[in-house]
């Protein structure tokens, strides 16, 4: 919990058990938290010269973290310091170094897309070899921040379907808004099956159609990735990674198209179904969002007091309006109304 604040696994938990039980010496701590009584004394000093704990005062005059014995005075025992006096510099400190890596990185995007605009190579890139391929997929949808779309064809080559499902869980994790395409083909696998519903039950959007021309994932619009025929590179699986350009554009435009053409998939007992006109109904945790949101609540407040995050209100939201055909609230409004979903 407190790593991203630069506190490590031994010293949180002596920090947390400090906490759980104030004063406490070296000692107590180590037998608290399994620790060697070495290790924590050290832990304790360093965690006191941060300013994150501190000695009590009857107990200053004896050296810090000593268990007492060779000078006779009781063993030194500490108290937290607010956590919210002493880690307040800890997190401003980890926000700043997040705000210049961020500024880093878009100085170092804007400054390649400058150099490489011109060349063929600033807009298409040639990945070959499965582990290339599988390295570049992988950059792909652990950088992706908003939005992750994907069409699914045929088996997969270069990224085993485990791999691709860890990716996929923690890109939702994030609150990435992720949605897929599938060719019919792939979803005839019995093996794809249960973990087709555990993506849909997670969040993930999902429409099927009977066919589709190839595999790819899109990142934020901002970067694709499309597998080539074999053939071309002697049989090893190779891709092309597509930038910003009027080429991606063309990939998300297709994207797009196949997505309103394709039917949805809902989830069933023992795996997914397609859906019909006649019953692509909103879920309960959809009717709560749209109660809240018909109640003139902002989609934070929703997300607040559902217990959501923002993406998820966003994604529901977004379904809702998909099943209604509607283009904006007012008109999601007025068909939840005629159609009887609330």
């Amino acid at each position: 919990m407190l790593e991203a604040l630069g506190l490590g696994p031994a010293e949180e938990a002596v920090y947390t058990a400090l906490m759980a039980r104030q004063p406490a010496s070296a000692q107590d701590l180590a037998r608290r938290t399994g620790l060697e009584h070495p290790d924590s004394v050290r832990i304790l000093a360093d965690l006191a010269a941060r300013g994150l704990a501190a000695v009590e005062p009857e107990s200053e005059s004896g050296a810090p973290g000593r268990a007492g014995g060779e000078t006779g005075r009781p063993p030194a025992r500490y108290r937290l310091t607010p956590p919210s006096v002493a880690l307040a510099p800890l997190l401003v400190e980890q926000r700043n170094a997040l705000h210049k890596a961020e500024a880093a990185f878009s100085i170092l995007t804007e400054k390649y897309r400058s150099t490489a605009a011109h060349t063929a190579g600033g807009v298409v890139e040639v990945v070959v070899g499965v582990e290339q391929v599988a390295h570049r997929f992988h950059q792909l949808q652990s950088g992706a921040q908003r939005e992750l779309l994907v069409f699914l064809v045929g088996a997969p080559i270069a990224v085993p379907r485990e791999d691709t499902d860890s990716s996929e869980s923690s890109a939702i994790e994030r609150g990435v808004d992720f949605r897929i395409v599938a060719d019919k083909g792939y979803l005839d696998g019995h093996d794809v099956v249960q973990d087709v519903r555990a993506a849909v039950m997670a969040g993930v959007g999902l429409r099927v159609v009977d066919s589709l021309p190839l595999k790819m994932v899109v990142a934020d619009r901002e970067r694709a990735m499309v597998p080539l025929d074999m053939s071309d590179s002697g049989g090893e699986p190779s891709a092309i990674v597509v930038h910003r350009s009027g080429l991606l554009a063309a990939l998300v435009h297709l994207f797009e198209r196949e997505w309103d053409q394709a039917r949805p998939m809902y989830t069933t007992a023992s795996g997914v179904r397609e859906g019909t006109a006649a019953d692509q109904q909103p879920t309960g945790e959809e009717r709560e969002v749209l109660a809240l949101l018909l109640a003139g609540v902002s989609d934070r407040r929703v997300a607040s007091q559902l217990g959501l995050s923002i993406r998820t209100v966003e994604r529901r939201i977004r379904r809702l309006m998909d099943l209604a055909g509607a283009e904006s609230r007012l008109q999601l409004g007025w068909h939840a109304a005629r159609a009887g979903w609330l």
